[in-house]
């Protein structure tokens, strides 16, 4: 039987896991996780030594149970278009279906994201012949509204290849902006009631401070790199995101789904390993982050593990930063 996880403390050992997204489903919290694999490959700004190929589902009845690993739900192999590198996946349930949401590369090595059903949230899942029509780059984010319109938020620096789409076309040479100029932020696109394809254009999402200037390139600590994620507290939207070079989540808010987003503050600190990548939940009446780090590998970057921490908001709605290494 494995051990009840403590916060800050990884929900297994025995695989490698990232890039967790959480759900409540049928009452349980679901993890969707990236599986990091024990492998040699070369470090670089393509991410290559992110090789995963699969992906498990992880699944907690509570804070008090240990976890459980549903074991493999989805394989690169199974899933036409894709060449490789299954990165940060998602899911959300809709039509009585559950939809995992992934990125790949394609046979071109260009980046899309897919899409894989299932009857149950611990999978497995059965992916479409082809990717989301006009998707591109990476961490798929899926929100369901109240009133149940559903968003996709994307979109990644670098490995990512979110620089090389500013025109709308893949150009591979294309580089992102000055430190001047204004950084470049995720993407988002409202999904069809099929939840398997856009029903528009995706477009950029702009990411201002608090005097309505957009972030800038050159502001690290602050501007959009990875990983985005939304959800929704006292009637804002709140998009949450990892800054890449300096390795915090950071967060902003807007009354719209689909910005301008006003830049607030830090969520989590730096953990150790290059990548941070989160997802946050409310459950039994209190707020959750999920997060990564490689403590238990002793600082491979492609070797991270998910762990889990309590969120708190202050009386005006900002949210207190966590330091994941302090009680």
């Amino acid at each position: 039987m494995s051990k009840i996880p403590k916060p800050n403390e990884p929900l297994v050992t025995h695989i490698f896991t990232a890039d967790p997204s959480a759900h409540v489903f049928e009452g349980k919290i679901y993890i969707y996780p990236s599986h990091d694999l024990v492998h040699d490959q070369p470090s670089n700004d393509n991410g290559d030594q992110y090789a995963m190929e699969d992906y498990h589902v992880l699944s907690l009845e509570d804070f008090n149970s240990p976890c459980v690993d549903h074991g493999q739900v989805l394989h690169v192999k199974d899933v036409p278009w894709a060449k490789k590198q299954m990165w940060a996946p998602d899911a959300a349930y809709k039509n009585n279906t559950y939809y995992l949401f992934f990125p790949a590369r394609d046979h071109d090595d260009i980046f899309r994201i897919g899409v894989a059903t299932s009857s149950s949230p611990a999978g497995p899942f059965t992916p479409q012949d082809h990717y989301i029509p006009g998707s591109f780059s990476i961490d798929p984010a899926v929100f369901i509204d109240e009133d149940q319109r559903a968003y996709m938020y994307f979109g990644g620096l670098w490995g990512g290849q979110l620089e090389k789409w500013q025109t709308g076309t893949f150009k591979p040479d294309a580089e992102g902006p000055d430190k001047n100029e204004p950084a470049l932020g995720p993407m988002v696109a409202e999904l069809n009631e099929d939840m398997l394809t856009f029903k528009e254009k995706p477009q950029e999402i702009s990411i201002v401070d608090e005097q309505g200037n957009p972030l800038l390139s050159g502001d690290e600590e602050r501007r959009y790199f990875e990983g985005p994620w939304l959800h929704k507290y006292n009637d804002y939207y709140y998009l949450s995101y990892s800054t890449g070079t300096t390795h915090y989540i950071a967060y902003a808010i807007s009354k719209n789904p689909k910005g301008p987003f006003v830049y607030k503050g830090t969520i989590l600190k730096p953990v150790i390993g290059w990548t941070t990548h989160h997802s946050i939940v409310k459950f039994e009446g209190k707020w959750y982050l999920f997060y990564h780090d490689c403590s238990l590998s002793g600082g491979l970057n492609h070797q991270r593990s998910v762990k889990y921490a309590e969120l708190r908001y202050n009386e005006d709605g900002t949210i207190q930063t966590i330091d994941p290494y302090q009680d």
